[in-house]
């Protein structure tokens, strides 16, 4: 089963001592290293096991373990430990979704075996964490991803996932922290940690936590809007754990085959259901009431563009900030001819640092603008299925630019017409008044870059000056 991790430890220990079971949190992850090595994988996990059990009582802590032959220490531990301890075992495993492979197979393969010996002779009850459901393991194993049979993946009783909270859940938790402390979260602060997480319960606290514990420890100031905008940026930039295993997911061929097309603004096509529902279960996607899959929240939403663009940037060659006037201001002319000289040379062969290649333009210049807006300014970004572009929004310094990414492939027509229209309605919608239209021709016999590189400036029906870019 999977369980949120912000509630897997209290429960642990609030279990332990209600005086009924013997409950403890351990986690696999130290035995991802051997994923090929079942029985090394084994001698890995074990010990570190054994030492977080020693955080309970005494009299609940297993014997000394005797291992027996590689494939059987998991199970042989917690039979021996079941069998001394006076009270019922409750194990909750972490990062069980680390495991892979042949080490996978094992591990799983000994709690359906130590299964049949309960609740005497092994745990009560365990609880499998990780971002995955059980029934994904066996792809992560290598294996079909059909579970018709009688497997060691067959072994799950419930499911079980910590939805998200409402806005009203939201400020009562954080409520608590104000009882504790006296520190106030005003109503904003509040209402905007729920728009940028909606609810997602590790989001909410890691934002709360970081301003509490790092930006703001007096506890005589309020926390406001701006502190959880603030902390949002620092948690997106710094990538924290939770994060980071999102991120990694976006290299799995069946999560790609699904952000691709949200980045790219095209279709889905032809994806199996199971995959759509495994990056619901996830958090990564939800189903949006008014139809369609979307990105679950925005922070989301913002590290999932940053993560694909890190090699793209890590491949960019030094480009001297000619955007910038004496005094620091961003001059937007400047920036397009820096873009336009930027794209001419390198542009086409940064396309291969990716391997998203249907958003392989979206991701080179969007790595461009980060090195523009480092330190000085924001890059925003709207994207969602089947609208078939990219909406970005330059910040810098009071400047403000809007940029709208199409491309034009075999098959279709220009772009041109459709993307004013919707420039025009972004521009709108953000209160910003001028922008870039950026068509990329992916066209198979398009004309080469020398030739196709342009720009030209031309006025929405709103009255807005747009400058086209053809790249």
């Amino acid at each position: 089963m999977r369980l949120a991790k912000v509630v897997k430890l209290p429960l642990a220990e609030k279990l332990t001592s209600s005086g009924r079971y013997a409950a403890v949190m351990v986690s696999a992850e130290v035995g991802s290293a051997y994923n090929d090595d079942p029985g090394a994988a084994e001698v890995a996990i074990l010990p570190t096991w054994r030492d977080t059990i020693e955080d309970i009582p005494q009299d609940l802590q297993p014997p000394t373990w005797n291992f027996p032959e590689p494939g059987q220490r998991i199970r042989a531990s917690l039979r021996a430990w079941s069998r001394v301890c006076k009270r019922p075992v409750v194990l909750f495993i972490d990062e069980i979704d680390s495991l892979q492979n042949e080490t996978l197979i094992s591990f799983l393969r000994q709690l359906r075996e130590g299964y049949r010996s309960r609740p005497k002779n092994f745990p009560q009850s365990i609880g499998l964490i990780g971002l995955r459901d059980v029934r994904d393991y066996k792809i992560a194993s290598g294996g079909s991803d059909r579970l018709n049979t009688s497997s060691p993946f067959n072994i799950k009783v419930s499911s079980i996932t910590l939805r998200d909270f409402n806005v009203a859940e939201v400020a009562e938790l954080y409520y608590q922290h104000t009882e504790e402390t006296g520190q106030v979260f005003t109503k904003d602060a509040c209402t905007t940690a729920f728009d940028l997480t909606q609810g997602q319960p590790w989001l909410v606290n890691a934002l709360a936590k970081e301003v509490v514990e790092n930006m703001v420890k007096d506890t005589s100031i309020a926390i406001t809007r701006e502190h959880i905008l603030q902390a949002k940026e620092i948690l997106i930039a710094r990538r924290d754990t939770h994060l980071d295993s999102l991120a990694e997911r976006l290299q799995e061929p069946r999560v790609q085959a699904i952000i691709e097309p949200i980045l790219a603004g095209t279709e889905l096509g032809n994806v199996p259901p199971d995959d759509i529902q495994f990056v619901i279960d996830l958090g990564l996607c939800k189903i949006d009431p008014q139809g369609g899959l979307i990105i679950a929240n925005p922070i989301y939403r913002e590290i999932l563009p940053r993560v694909l663009t890190i090699t793209p940037m890590a491949s960019l060659p030094h480009i001297s900030p000619t955007w910038l006037t004496e005094t620091g201001e961003l001059n937007t002319e400047a920036l397009l001819k820096a873009f336009l000289k930027f794209w001419r040379q390198h542009g086409e062969p940064l396309l291969g640092t990716t391997g998203y290649h249907e958003v392989a333009p979206h991701l080179v210049l969007m790595a461009f603008l980060h090195r523009v807006v480092n330190g000085g300014g924001t890059l925003e970004r709207e994207y969602a299925i089947g609208s078939d572009r990219m909406d970005l929004c330059l910040r810098y310094r009071g400047l403000e630019l809007g940029i709208e990414l199409k491309v034009w492939r075999d098959k279709i027509g220009d772009p041109e017409k459709e993307g004013l229209e919707q420039l025009d309605s972004y521009l709108a919608r953000i209160e910003v008044n001028s922008g870039w239209l950026v068509i990329f021709d992916r066209r198979s016999k398009a004309p080469k870059i020398e030739d196709r590189l342009s720009t030209k400036t031309t006025t929405t029906k709103n009255g807005l000056s747009i400058i086209i870019v053809r790249a």
